[in-house]
């Protein structure tokens, strides 16, 4: 299994650590202080990331904690600047979503279509996602690949774009779809607050080739989404690409890249968040990040 980063919290502050078996965490602020918290970790670079591999394989007494001792955050509890998206990025979610409007026979993007959620929208694994219900009354859910950016750069080639991501995690786009119509421009309906659930880890790009991996969501344990990220149209290293032109990603940056088709508001009925819904979000090789629709 590959390397396992996390951020959690306990009295003593939020800080990176690394998920160990047997229900352990270590404390990369004790046993790496330089490397405190998770963008200070990415953006010291390779020769850092290699000493957290060897702390792991042979952890420190003094910096092992029980995980049931902390509590997990958001691998990048609040990202420097917003969350980049990307929109309508597996066929049969463009399918999907034409249907609801009558279009009977979909055109496939020729171009990524981007957009972003306000950064403070990132909430942690387990946390509780607001229903909004005096905002919205179509709350809906998506799982996403998310890519996260390790080394700076614009102008990006294709070929050279995964040099720049640093590790995966998982993230789910909960959105206001009656507000996202609304508004045209989706940023209103994507940036509720708290609708924007990460982690629970974040795996480095050398441990996980995730070209093809099961990506799906379960609604209380119902499978909503199921498929593959080989199936996106645009894949990861494209999207930097075209993200990239004349634009600079930064260390730390997160994008989703894409939801498959099964979300809720293309279902037949129709179906939409509820209070004490449960979302659980899985991807091959990350793990399942769960949370729980509030009031």
């Amino acid at each position: 299994m590959g390397l396992r980063l996390i951020t959690f919290a306990d009295a003593a502050g939020s800080r990176a650590g690394v998920l160990l078996d047997g229900g352990r965490v270590l404390d990369l602020g004790a046993a790496m202080p330089p490397a405190r918290d998770m963008i200070a970790l990415i953006e010291a670079g390779p020769a850092a990331l290699a000493e957290v591999r060897a702390l792991a394989a042979d952890p420190p007494a003094g910096a092992v904690l029980p995980l049931a001792a902390v509590a997990l955050q958001a691998p990048i509890p609040r990202p420097r600047r917003n969350v980049f998206c990307v929109g309508r990025n597996y066929m049969d979610h463009v399918a999907e979503g034409d249907r609801t409007r009558g279009i009977t026979q979909s055109e496939v993007p020729k171009y990524p279509q981007f957009f972003t959620k306000a950064a403070d929208t990132v909430v942690a694994p387990g946390a509780t996602v607001p229903s909004h219900a005096g905002v919205t009354k179509w709350l809906d859910y998506e799982v996403e690949l998310v890519a996260v950016i390790g080394r700076a750069g614009a102008d990006i080639p294709k070929e050279r774009a995964l040099e720049h991501v640093f590790g995966w995690t998982i993230g789910n786009d909960v959105t206001g779809r009656d507000l996202q119509r609304r508004h045209g421009q989706w940023f209103k309906g994507k940036s509720l607050d708290r609708s924007c659930p990460l982690g629970p880890v974040i795996v480095p790009r050398e441990d996980l080739d995730a070209s093809d991996l099961a990506i799906g969501l379960k609604i209380n344990g119902e499978q909503r989404q199921a498929s593959r990220t080989s199936k996106m149209i645009f894949d990861v290293a494209e999207i930097i690409h075209q993200l990239s032109a004349g634009f600079t990603l930064l260390p730390g940056d997160v994008i989703l890249t894409g939801t498959p088709e099964g979300v809720g508001y293309a279902m037949q009925p129709p179906q939409t968040l509820k209070p004490g819904d449960v979302m659980e979000l899985t991807i091959e090789g990350i793990g399942t990040l769960t949370n729980t629709i509030g009031a």
